[in-house]
């Protein structure tokens, strides 16, 4: 199969990886999940690490025309925007980001959210092809995490978003709304009925206990051989009994409350007030008052 060239760029104050993905025949490239550097104490945004990514992009004379979201994350904020706006890319994401936009709308109390996903330039079905250059890029749609979770599958290499990690440390969690332990079994089992040789490129990485360097690339054959949580011979109901046991001890994301509103937007800020700043909201839950 075709090889793209991967450069990976990894945020470890969100402990993410992006992408820039290109064919090496016609220098067409896609960024694939880039991260915004946003300080939640003082509210402030930059763009350091888009420009890391752009920098190397017109160091290798490439020319960016998608920015490819595996799903609305939760754990730092999307850059494309702004990659859009230098480049002029198209930004893509999972057509079941709609579903997601209308779970969290009323949590938000976000009016100015539309729930057809027109922020972003193209929704993706599942089994869809479009061509980077000469190559050819398939999406899988890969639910559980998020009911928008796809993957991109370039020649020899897969980008999994949030399914799996490292077969040292497991899965992605499957408890945020939307979420399904289930459906997450079942997607990462289609991922690996793949050729054991396929290279699967994750977007997060935590570092297992006893492993000293952050690790992003994997394959079919070491997950399926390897992994603490999904290896041959894992049934669905012993995963989904792991997986809802572990989420149940799992804290919430530093940054949920501002991704999400963020990136079910594309990666836009919520509308500027009359004073021309964006706010980003916290629900706050009422507080318990003991009876009696």
């Amino acid at each position: 199969m075709p090889t793209p060239t991967i450069r990976a760029f990894f945020d470890e104050p969100t402990n993410t990886v992006s992408y820039l993905v290109s064919d090496p025949a016609t220098r067409r490239a896609a960024v694939i999940d880039p991260v915004l550097d946003f300080d939640l104490p003082s509210g402030e945004a930059d763009v350091r690490s888009a420009q890391a990514i752009l920098a190397a992009a017109k160091d290798d004379g490439l020319t960016i025309d998608w920015v490819l979201e595996t799903h609305a994350h939760a754990d730092h904020l999307s850059a494309a925007p702004f990659i859009k706006a230098e480049t002029g890319a198209r930004i893509g994401i999972g057509e079941h980001i709609r579903d997601v936009q209308k779970i969290f709308r009323p949590m938000f109390h976000a009016d100015d959210l539309k729930t057809d996903g027109s922020d972003f330039d193209h929704l993706f079905a599942d089994g869809e092809t479009f061509t980077l250059g000469e190559l050819t890029v398939e999406v899988i749609h890969v639910p559980g995490h998020t009911p928008a979770d796809v993957a991109f599958r370039i020649g020899d290499a897969v980008f999994v978003g949030d399914t799996l990690f490292m077969p040292d440390y497991g899965t992605a969690r499957a408890d945020f709304p939307g979420g399904d332990a289930r459906q997450l079994y079942r997607s990462i089992r289609k991922l690996l009925t793949l050729p054991e040789d396929t290279r699967l490129f994750l977007c997060h990485d935590y570092k297992a206990p006893g492993r000293d360097q952050f690790a992003w690339e994997t394959t079919v054959a070491e997950q399926r051989t390897n992994s603490v949580h999904v290896h041959d011979g894992v049934s669905e109901e012993e995963f989904v009994a792991m997986r809802e046991a572990r989420d149940a001890t799992l804290a919430v994301p530093r940054l949920l409350l501002p991704s999400v509103q963020v990136n079910i937007r594309a990666g836009r800020m919520p509308p500027a007030e009359d004073n021309g700043v964006s706010y980003l909201r916290i629900p706050v839950k009422p507080v318990a008052r003991p009876v009696g």
